[in-house]
């Protein structure tokens, strides 16, 4: 059976991109910025993406593209030792597809709040209280499940709904028209916002905080980590969903290029969000007579907490801009999603021999059901402690591993390295295997590290031990042992066997 393509170079490319842009670009780069030297902290950012994040992209572009496989399947055909690497990707992809749906229903609820502000003032008490349904912490039920929130599980049916959807439709007629689609409403609803945010009074406040330098900072070392980990964890390597997506192109398709073009992309979004965000901060700073510090913030309390609280003081058509930002939480999520499902979905394709259909109906049903735990009144603790440890403990290792097991012990780099300068315009030397046997391994190694010293010493968040074991760690580790299990069952025959130029019909991106 062939194996579906890209219908053009640019549907792969938005494709990659609607990957890489996710929720973490407009809540998270902004902030780690400011924290870490703000616009000093823009020269690690830059040598993080040259030396990590786009040889990274390269190679997981390579190895897609010259093994014609999802994650597991590439890696097996790579060194049939190194298959488990791949479904330990696929299972951290299908861990994140089960929380990263319930935060985008919450996007969606919200886009619907914001029209007439039904947030009220206390914007932290009703994500709390009215909307999420949180429990009782003072009744010590951390840690319960407790009853579904209907005001999370209706948006996350439609969340699943347009997810499964473009996916059972395949590559070309439903990856693909969906990114061309979300990807160019994204940028023009999110400069909407810039514009808008840049006239309002204390937008240059907001912005001196973000770009103002802090040249003291660059010295230290975990300004340096937190550059590596933001190109890290925002470019979408090592979960099996640039592998995957690559496996799609046709066998001459240019990939330097198009990892150039994808991780250069990705920054400059994260960029346009930053401008957005602070713009925004430094508005409700002035407005409140306190300083930038005091009211700027990441992640979730950034998005569902401080934004709400900028859109009621908002001038003039604040429902319109709460809507915009709310739209492009939205835009931005949907398409991180569909990549991130797609990556089991291809996974059991290949290793089990089912229908796009059935696998679509299978992984991603599947997924959707377990995410019901996050849309239920404890599921804000779980859902937290899981986001944390799957990156932490899946993401970053699972990169560390990867790259280590190719360069190191496999010993594909040159053999790579060849395939991508064979069909791509300029050629990368020296410096790719330099980055990827040197650079990474050490950066993402001190990185493991600290991480594990830190997490074995306290607890997550000062939360209860059972509640970082079981939501934490057993779904950290759990996914290396999915990695083994998977690996365990036998391939048929000549599975293994990587297709020639000869058996591609298709057409070069």
């Amino acid at each position: 059976m062939a194996r579906e393509q890209w219908g053009t170079r640019a549907g792969f490319i938005l494709a990659a991109i609607g990957s890489a842009v996710g929720l973490g670009n407009i809540w998270r780069f902004p902030y780690v910025a400011y924290e870490n030297g703000g616009g000093a902290f823009f020269l690690p950012y830059l040598f993080a993406l040259l030396t990590a994040g786009i040889p990274l992209l390269i190679m997981e572009f390579t190895l897609g593209h010259k093994y014609r496989g999802s994650a597991p399947l590439s890696y097996a055909r790579l060194h049939k030792k190194a298959e488990w690497i791949g479904w330990w990707q696929v299972a951290i992809a299908f861990v994140i597809s089960t929380y990263y749906a319930v935060i985008i229903a919450w996007a969606i609820a919200y886009t619907y709040f914001a029209f007439n502000q039904s947030w009220g003032e206390d914007t932290g008490g009703f994500l709390m209280g009215e909307y999420l349904q949180r429990i009782d912490l003072s009744g010590g039920a951390l840690g319960e499940v407790g009853s579904l929130v209907p005001g999370v599980f209706i948006p996350l049916l439609v969340v699943w709904a347009v997810t499964l959807g473009v996916l059972f439709k395949g590559v070309k007629r439903g990856i693909e028209m969906a990114n061309r689609i979300f990807i160019p409403l994204l940028v023009v609803m999110f400069l909407l916002i810039v514009i808008r945010a840049l006239t309002l009074e204390g937008a240059l406040v907001g912005l001196d905080a973000f770009f103002a330098p802090n040249w003291s900072e660059i010295m230290s070392p975990g300004v340096w980590v937190a550059a590596y980990g933001q190109i890290f964890f925002s470019l979408s390597i090592a979960f099996a969903i640039m592998i995957t997506y690559s496996s799609y192109l046709g066998k001459k398709s240019d990939i330097n290029n198009n990892a150039f073009i994808t991780g250069f992309s990705n920054s400059s979004f994260e960029l346009l969000a930053g401008i957005g965000v602070f713009a925004a901060l430094g508005f409700m700073a002035t407005a409140s007579g306190v300083g930038v510090d005091e009211v700027a913030s990441a992640g979730i309390g950034l998005a569902f907490v401080v934004f709400p609280e900028i859109i009621n003081t908002f001038p003039g058509m604040n429902g319109f801009f709460g809507v915009l930002f709310f739209g492009s939480l939205v835009l931005a999520g949907l398409s991180s999603l569909i990549s991130i499902v797609e990556t089991f979905v291809a996974g059991i394709q290949d290793k089990f021999k089912l229908s796009r259909t059935k696998a679509v109906a299978f992984g991603g049903g599947l997924s959707a059901v377990i995410s019901l735990l996050f849309a239920t009144q404890g599921g804000l603790f779980f859902l937290d402690t899981a986001d944390y440890f799957i990156n932490q403990f899946g993401v970053a290792l699972a990169g560390l591993v990867s790259v280590i097991a190719v360069s190191w012990f496999i010993r594909k780099l040159p053999e790579l390295q060849g395939h991508a300068n064979g069909v791509s315009d300029f050629k990368t030397g020296l410096w790719w295997k330099v980055c990827l046997s040197i650079i990474t391994p050490i950066v993402l190694g001190y990185m493991a590290i600290q991480n594990t010293i830190t997490n074995i010493t306290s607890n997550y968040e000062d939360y209860p031990t059972s509640l970082v074991v079981s939501w934490g760690w057993v779904v950290a580790i759990g996914a290396i042992v999915i990695g083994f299990v998977f690996a365990s069952f036998k391939w048929q025959k000549n599975d293994l066997d990587v297709p020639g130029d000869s058996n591609d019909k298709g057409a070069d991106l």
